[in-house]
């Protein structure tokens, strides 16, 4: 098997979580509703405790934490969970970028339609807006502003940070889709964000497991209505017999990560760096801010070079992508690459390559197989 440079698109489940995953499959099996019997309160506890593994990271409470199904649906409870309020309030102006992920584009078109008005900001060549840059379109009835923690197509990341202590004080939320960087770019998400989406199976949680941090300010919730009724689970926003074993996978994986993190980013960074200095003599082009990106994601265009010839030709060699596994079955050209701004051919030349640590991957059969495709003219000496 190639190895798996796909990290971005999905991880491998840890082992430690896919034995805390079986066991409340098939040990700890009660529902955390049943408060009559030991099985139901038992389940209710190991929630608890998930809840507090799972705030703790990003610096929230317990009760900040609503499970989801993953990101998708927290952007979705967050975006369209808030428009009630807009409307109520005659706040409906909302600040987004064209660079964002669709399950968070998506959702703000739903609600352009619906008579908000959204203003997707351009990051230009780097892909980072600059904190300064948004706070200037932000208005008295700005609504929200809704931009990720880590791109998930360049690995660059957004000044959400300073967004979080800059728009504090003032009525506009922030809400952050942190898919690509909770449990790896923790310090970051400590700061005050409104809203928080964040997926399990990018950590190595199970797939269909994520949260939502709706963050208190003043001791007041954010005010999100629900998108789905029939019961009262996950502070009344989000019904449904909660899954147990999913949610203990999820406080495992977020539990590995604080552990761990500082370690993984490490051996990400040397990975990066050898990948970036095996490629450069090919005249590899580095989409994305170089100084401000993850250690884990690496977007390249080689000149000359089709990505879809560069995934035939590595295909024995890894196993990576051209951009976001949610589009790349359509073979449509990035939208993050072309909300750079970059050029058609750079964006049609462009190759994801994600990992975890130190893979066990052979840097020099991947420059050879890519230098086969590359004209000599155009590789550097």
């Amino acid at each position: 098997m190639p190895v798996y440079l796909d990290m971005a698109a999905t991880a491998p489940v840890l082992p430690n979580v896919a034995n805390v995953v079986m066991t409340y499959m098939l040990e700890e099996y009660g529902n955390p509703g049943s408060r009559s019997h030991e099985y139901g309160n038992r389940a209710k506890k190991a929630v608890q405790l998930a809840r507090e593994r799972v705030g703790a990271s990003v610096g929230a409470e317990p009760a900040e934490v609503v499970f989801t199904s993953g990101a998708t649906e927290s952007n979705n409870l967050a975006l369209l969970g808030l428009a009630p309020h807009g409307e109520l309030t005659g706040r409906q102006h909302i600040i987004s970028c064209v660079t964002e992920h669709k399950a968070v584009l998506e959702p703000l078109q739903h609600l352009s339609a619906r008579g908000f008005e959204v203003e997707l900001l351009e990051p230009g060549a780097s892909g980072r807006l600059d904190a300064g840059q948004v706070l200037d379109r932000v208005r008295d009835d700005t609504l929200l502003v809704s931009l990720m923690h880590v791109n998930n197509e360049t690995g660059v990341i957004q000044p959400v940070h300073e967004l979080a202590h800059a728009l504090v004080d003032t009525p506009t939320l922030l809400h952050v889709d942190a898919a690509q960087g909770f449990g790896k770019l923790p310090a970051t998400l400590t700061a005050p964000i409104d809203l928080m989406s964040i997926s399990g199976h990018k950590i190595g949680a199970p797939k269909g497991i994520g949260a939502l941090i709706a963050r208190r300010r003043n001791l007041r919730k954010p005010p999100l209505t629900p998108l789905m009724y029939g019961g009262g689970q996950e502070r009344k926003l989000r019904p449904g017999t909660l899954p147990v074993a999913l949610i203990m996978g999820l406080a495992e994986a977020t539990a590995y990560f604080d552990k761990h993190h500082g370690t993984w980013a490490a051996e990400s960074i040397a990975t990066r760096r050898e990948l970036l200095a095996a490629f450069q003599p090919l005249g590899a082009a580095l989409n994305g801010d170089p100084v401000h990106c993850a250690p884990h994601i690496l977007n390249l265009s080689f000149p000359g070079a089709d990505a879809e010839a560069l995934l035939l030709a590595l295909k024995d060699l890894v196993a990576l992508s051209t951009g976001s596994a949610c589009t790349s079955a359509s073979y449509t050209p990035s939208h993050v690459l072309a909300g750079m701004g970059l050029a058609p051919g750079r964006i049609e030349g462009a190759i994801r390559l994600s990992w975890w640590g130190r893979p066990d991957v052979e840097v020099s059969a991947m420059r050879d197989a890519i230098a086969g495709l590359v004209s000599p003219s155009l590789q550097h000496n």
